[in-house]
Parts: C-alpha cells; structure tokens; sequence
C-alpha cells in the first residue's frame, strides 16, 4: 500500500492542487474502478462521464478542468495528465528494492565468464562459457544463456528465458519471460526429391541500448552476419523476427507482428498488431501500419498505410467503405441488370 503525500506528490509532477491538501494517496486505479484513497487520472473526454461519479480521493487533470471536487477530494491539475501520470509512475517503480550481488547456489556458471559483482542470478540459472554480465543486471530463475553471450549493464531478464551464443545484448534492456534471442533462422534448401537440407545459421542476434522485448517473442539468428535490433526498439509479446532482419531505432510493435527475413525497418516506425511483412523489403522511416497489415513490398516514403496488400490509408479506408457497401450496389446492378433485360424485350 502506498502512503503519499497530496502536496509532494503535486511537487513531484508540478501541478496545481485543487480542493483537500490533507488528503493521503494509499493507491493508483482506473478512473472508473477507483476508490477512496486512490490516485487516478482524466485526460480522455471519453471518460469524462466516469469524472463525476469516481470514488478517487485525487485525479490528476488538465489544467482547463472545471470540475469541482467535493470536500474529500482534491484535483492535480497539469498540462498532459497522462503524461504525469506516467512520471508518477516512473518514480515511484524506481523506488523499488533493487536486488544486488547474489548468485543462487542452483546456478551453473560457465568457464572464463566476466560476471559484475553487482548482478543477481536467481535460481536454476545456466550460464555458458565465456560469456560477460555488466553491471546492476538481474537474472530471475530459470534462464538459459549459451556461451559467448554478451549482457550488458542494468539489464532485466525474466524467468524462462532461452539466450543462444554469440547473442549481444546492450545495456538497460529488458527481456520478459518466454522469449527466445538468436533460435536459428527458417532457413532451408529444397531437394529435387521434395526433402529439404537445413542450412546453418552462423550469424547472431544483437540488441542495442534501451530495448524492451514482450514475452513469448522470438529472434531469429541471422544466417551469416547480424539479426539488429537498434537502439530503443521496443516490442509487444509474441512477436517473430526473422534471420538476418534490421530493426529502425526507436520502431515500436504490437502483438503477433510476423517479420520475414532479410527485411529492412527504418526508424521510429509503428506496426499494429498482426501486421505481416514479406522478406528482402525496406520500409522507410517514420511509417504507421495500422493492426493485420500486409506488405508484400517496400514501402519508400513515410507516411499512414493499411490493408493486405497495404495502401495509403485513406485509399484503404475507401476501398472498405465500397467493399461494405458492396451487398447494396450488388442488389442495384440487378435490379439495372433486370430493368435492361425488360427494355430489351419489348
């Protein structure tokens, strides 16, 4: 449970206190499932029907809010609630106790490893050969990591993760359980016969600084050379990376987003959920492809885009609106169709 202070927590975010200034903040919730003694926030119109009747004893709100709180609450007014919200968030998460300097007697360590004397290895833990660990990371229980893996410095690696060798992992990156980093890429000859030859994957997998990947996700290897995941790229869960792949700097995506391989992402792209992307393509920076999403080809100019195959998105959005009218204008042309057959017959 929490126990803030009203007038630091305004402090804290630079807001305007509206209202009860003894009020004491004992949690944080959703404006519509808030309670007494909990922090919330408004900044949606849509939710502006939950403002009214909220249990909150304080909501942060924009700084043009003209609600009155009753006598027990109090308002935070600001200029991006959400925005200090979220600050609230960060600090209060990085008031956590941070675990240091343990290794759990169930974990194996490899030979010639560099391992900080500041990382915690949590249970059952297996570490290959050669690999380096920097400072401040955290291992949970039941991680795999193969030799000759890099890990950088305040990095966060959940339970059940699976590393292969040769990975290199930057510093402040965060790995969410289920993830698989440097499998090897679906890579193949097809024999006369119909059978097929594996082809080896030699390359590797590197993630630069401030990645965060979702869980169940996984990265492929690269066949020769590198899979990159450039700085601040940040991932949702169960998302496929394949061989040999570029991700953009500061590129974002949404679940079950399936990348073939070889593909080149630019930077500060954003791929809703289920978008698929063909192999041996580039997408320029700065492009938004809206959720299932397909794209066949290289996309060359930033921009919005929709559709399988993808398009403008206004083109797109035109298209489905035809197509949902598509019954009506079918009965049309039949009832033309019909009064044609009727003119002709006379």
């Amino acid at each position: 449970m929490l126990n803030l202070n009203i007038i630091e927590t305004a402090d804290l975010i630079g807001a305007e206190i509206i209202g009860n200034k003894e009020l004491k903040i004992s949690g944080l919730n959703r404006i519509e499932n808030a309670q007494s003694g909990e922090l919330t926030f408004f900044y949606n119109e849509k939710y502006k029907k939950y403002l009214e009747i909220t249990n909150a004893s304080v909501i942060i709100v924009p700084a043009n809010c003209e609600y009155i709180p009753n006598e027990n609450q109090a308002l935070l007014r600001v200029d991006e609630p959400y925005q200090k919200f979220v600050q609230l968030l960060i600090w209060l998460n990085n008031r956590k106790p941070h675990k240091q300097k343990f290794v759990h007697s169930t974990a194996v360590i490899g030979n010639n490893c560099q391992i900080d004397e500041s990382v915690y290895i949590g249970a059952y833990c297996v570490i290959g050969d050669n690999c380096k660990i920097g400072k401040n990371s955290y291992l949970h229980s039941n991680i795999s990591i193969y030799d000759n893996t890099e890990i950088g410095e305040n990095c966060k690696i959940n339970a059940n993760v699976t590393i292969y060798e040769d990975t290199i992992i930057g510093n402040n990156c965060v790995i969410h359980s289920g993830v698989v980093l440097g499998s090897d890429g679906f890579g193949y000859l097809e024999n006369k016969d119909g059978s097929y030859t594996k082809i080896p994957q030699l390359g590797n997998v590197i993630l630069e600084n401030d990645v965060e990947i979702g869980a169940n996700t996984t990265i492929d290897r690269a066949l020769v050379g590198n899979t990159i995941l450039r700085k601040g790229v940040k991932l949702d869960n169960q998302i496929q990376i394949a061989h040999n792949c570029e991700i953009g700097e500061h590129s974002a995506m949404a679940a079950q987003v399936g990348i073939s391989g070889s593909v080149k992402v630019g930077k500060r792209n954003r791929f809703g959920g289920q978008t698929g992307i063909s192999g041996h393509i580039e997408i320029a920076d700065d492009v938004i492809l809206f959720a299932k999403s397909g794209v066949p080809k290289s996309i060359e100019k930033s921009g919005l885009y929709f559709g399988s195959p993808i398009r403008e998105k206004m083109q797109a959005f035109r298209i489905e609106a035809v197509i949902h009218n598509l019954p009506e204008l079918a009965k049309d042309v039949k009832l033309i169709k019909k009064k044609l057959e009727i003119e002709n017959n006379k």
